[in-house]
Protein backbone atom coordinates (compact mmCIF):
# COMPACT_ATOMS: atom_id res chain seq x y z
CA UNK A 1 0.00 0.00 0.00
CA UNK A 2 1.18 3.42 -1.02
CA UNK A 3 -0.25 6.75 1.10
CA UNK A 4 1.07 9.57 -1.33
CA UNK A 5 -0.17 13.20 0.07
CA UNK A 6 0.56 16.22 -2.49
CA UNK A 7 0.73 19.84 -1.32
CA UNK A 8 1.21 23.14 -2.65
CA UNK A 9 -0.77 26.49 -4.06
CA UNK A 10 -4.20 26.30 -5.68
CA UNK A 11 -3.35 26.70 -9.27
CA UNK A 12 -0.17 24.27 -9.29
CA UNK A 13 -1.70 21.69 -10.47
CA UNK A 14 -1.91 19.77 -7.32
CA UNK A 15 -5.59 18.14 -7.70
CA UNK A 16 -5.08 17.20 -11.07
CA UNK A 17 -1.29 14.94 -10.04
CA UNK A 18 -3.26 13.23 -7.65
CA UNK A 19 -6.44 12.50 -9.82
CA UNK A 20 -3.60 11.44 -12.22
CA UNK A 21 -1.90 9.00 -9.81
CA UNK A 22 -5.22 7.39 -9.00
CA UNK A 23 -5.78 7.13 -12.98
CA UNK A 24 -2.82 5.27 -13.37
CA UNK A 25 -3.37 3.00 -10.51
CA UNK A 26 -6.57 2.36 -11.78
CA UNK A 27 -5.15 1.10 -15.29
CA UNK A 28 -3.46 -1.46 -13.19
CA UNK A 29 -6.35 -2.73 -11.92
CA UNK A 30 -5.47 -1.30 -8.20
CA UNK A 31 -7.50 -0.12 -5.79
CA UNK A 32 -7.14 3.47 -4.89
CA UNK A 33 -8.99 6.82 -3.49
CA UNK A 34 -8.32 10.37 -4.09
CA UNK A 35 -9.67 13.09 -1.40
CA UNK A 36 -8.83 16.69 -2.62
CA UNK A 37 -8.58 19.27 0.23
CA UNK A 38 -8.39 22.81 -0.93
CA UNK A 39 -9.99 26.13 0.60
CA UNK A 40 -12.80 28.13 -1.06
CA UNK A 41 -9.70 31.01 -2.62
CA UNK A 42 -8.82 27.85 -4.91
CA UNK A 43 -5.99 29.61 -7.41
CA UNK A 44 -2.89 31.14 -4.57
CA UNK A 45 -4.59 29.05 -1.28
CA UNK A 46 -3.46 26.26 -0.24
CA UNK A 47 -4.84 22.88 -1.49
CA UNK A 48 -3.76 19.36 -1.02
CA UNK A 49 -4.81 15.79 -1.92
CA UNK A 50 -4.34 12.63 -0.86
CA UNK A 51 -4.27 9.19 -2.84
CA UNK A 52 -4.18 5.43 -1.60
CA UNK A 53 -3.06 2.85 -4.32
CA UNK A 54 -3.54 -0.58 -2.66
CA UNK A 55 -3.50 -4.26 -4.52
CA UNK A 56 -6.35 -4.86 -1.53
CA UNK A 57 -9.21 -2.79 -0.34
CA UNK A 58 -8.45 0.93 0.66
CA UNK A 59 -10.62 0.88 3.72
CA UNK A 60 -10.62 4.95 3.83
CA UNK A 61 -8.86 7.65 1.86
CA UNK A 62 -7.89 10.14 5.38
CA UNK A 63 -4.04 9.57 5.66
CA UNK A 64 -2.16 10.49 8.79
CA UNK A 65 0.95 9.38 7.87
CA UNK A 66 2.58 9.31 4.11
CA UNK A 67 4.86 7.19 2.33
CA UNK A 68 5.34 9.72 0.09
CA UNK A 69 5.25 13.68 0.54
CA UNK A 70 4.96 15.58 -2.69
CA UNK A 71 5.62 19.23 -1.73
CA UNK A 72 5.45 22.43 -4.28
CA UNK A 73 5.79 24.87 -1.68
CA UNK A 74 7.45 25.70 2.09
CA UNK A 75 4.05 25.62 3.46
CA UNK A 76 3.39 22.36 2.41
CA UNK A 77 6.81 20.36 3.47
CA UNK A 78 6.29 22.56 6.99
CA UNK A 79 2.58 21.29 7.23
CA UNK A 80 3.23 17.71 5.96
CA UNK A 81 6.73 17.02 6.63
CA UNK A 82 6.43 16.04 10.16
CA UNK A 83 3.89 13.47 9.08
CA UNK A 84 5.61 11.56 6.99
CA UNK A 85 6.14 8.05 7.88
CA UNK A 86 9.70 6.43 9.01
CA UNK A 87 11.35 5.86 5.95
CA UNK A 88 9.28 7.74 3.47
CA UNK A 89 10.40 9.87 0.65
CA UNK A 90 9.68 13.55 -0.03
CA UNK A 91 9.53 14.83 -3.36
CA UNK A 92 9.95 18.62 -3.28
CA UNK A 93 9.97 21.68 -5.75
CA UNK A 94 13.38 22.94 -6.32
CA UNK A 95 12.23 26.54 -4.57
CA UNK A 96 12.10 24.70 -1.08
CA UNK A 97 14.51 26.32 1.43
CA UNK A 98 17.42 23.98 2.35
CA UNK A 99 16.18 24.01 5.89
CA UNK A 100 13.69 20.97 4.37
CA UNK A 101 15.50 19.10 1.88
CA UNK A 102 18.42 17.81 4.73
CA UNK A 103 18.16 13.79 4.56
CA UNK A 104 18.58 11.32 2.83
CA UNK A 105 14.85 10.64 1.76
CA UNK A 106 14.18 13.90 0.06
CA UNK A 107 14.53 13.92 -3.79
CA UNK A 108 14.49 17.96 -5.02
CA UNK A 109 12.84 17.77 -8.55
CA UNK A 110 13.82 20.84 -10.56
CA UNK A 111 10.73 21.01 -11.66
CA UNK A 112 11.15 24.99 -13.72
CA UNK A 113 14.02 23.20 -15.63
CA UNK A 114 12.81 19.86 -16.47
CA UNK A 115 9.26 21.07 -17.90
CA UNK A 116 11.43 23.93 -19.83
CA UNK A 117 10.08 27.07 -17.31
CA UNK A 118 6.70 25.73 -18.21
CA UNK A 119 4.54 27.10 -14.98
CA UNK A 120 1.73 24.28 -16.62
CA UNK A 121 3.65 21.48 -16.67
CA UNK A 122 5.29 21.12 -13.07
CA UNK A 123 2.70 18.83 -11.57
CA UNK A 124 3.28 16.66 -14.36
CA UNK A 125 6.99 16.43 -13.71
CA UNK A 126 6.23 15.45 -10.41
CA UNK A 127 4.15 13.04 -11.80
CA UNK A 128 6.69 11.29 -13.71
CA UNK A 129 9.08 11.44 -10.84
CA UNK A 130 6.90 9.92 -8.84
CA UNK A 131 6.36 6.98 -10.23
CA UNK A 132 8.66 4.26 -9.07
CA UNK A 133 8.11 5.51 -5.73
CA UNK A 134 4.23 4.71 -6.11
CA UNK A 135 4.77 1.52 -7.75
CA UNK A 136 3.00 2.71 -10.85
CA UNK A 137 4.40 1.96 -14.51
CA UNK A 138 5.34 5.01 -17.25
CA UNK A 139 2.62 3.41 -19.46
CA UNK A 140 -0.24 3.61 -16.84
CA UNK A 141 1.04 7.44 -16.08
CA UNK A 142 1.22 8.03 -19.94
CA UNK A 143 -2.36 7.06 -20.38
CA UNK A 144 -3.41 9.18 -17.67
CA UNK A 145 -2.19 12.07 -18.93
CA UNK A 146 -3.90 11.28 -22.27
CA UNK A 147 -6.98 10.18 -20.28
CA UNK A 148 -6.99 14.09 -18.97
CA UNK A 149 -6.07 15.96 -21.42
CA UNK A 150 -8.24 13.75 -23.95
CA UNK A 151 -10.99 16.87 -24.44
CA UNK A 152 -7.36 19.38 -25.03
CA UNK A 153 -5.19 17.58 -27.45
CA UNK A 154 -2.87 20.44 -27.73
CA UNK A 155 -1.37 20.17 -24.52
CA UNK A 156 -1.08 16.33 -24.80
CA UNK A 157 2.45 16.59 -26.24
CA UNK A 158 4.00 18.66 -24.18
CA UNK A 159 2.59 17.01 -21.07
CA UNK A 160 4.28 13.88 -22.45
CA UNK A 161 6.95 15.73 -22.36
CA UNK A 162 7.02 16.75 -18.92
CA UNK A 163 5.88 13.41 -17.65
CA UNK A 164 9.52 11.87 -19.63
CA UNK A 165 11.86 14.24 -18.04
CA UNK A 166 10.56 13.99 -14.34
CA UNK A 167 10.65 9.88 -15.10
CA UNK A 168 14.08 10.17 -16.63
CA UNK A 169 15.10 12.77 -13.67
CA UNK A 170 13.97 10.18 -10.78
CA UNK A 171 14.85 6.94 -12.64
CA UNK A 172 17.60 5.99 -10.56
CA UNK A 173 16.00 6.49 -6.97
CA UNK A 174 16.19 3.69 -4.99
Amino acid sequence: MKRIIVSGFGGQGVISLGLMLSYAAMKENLNTSFLPSYGPEMRGGTANCSVVISESEVASPVISRPDILVAFNEPSLARFLPKLAEGGRVFAASSAKEEYLAGGNVCVVPVHELCGNNQKGQNIVMLGAVLSQASLSYKSAEEAVREVFKRKPQFVEANLSCLKAGYEFAKGLK
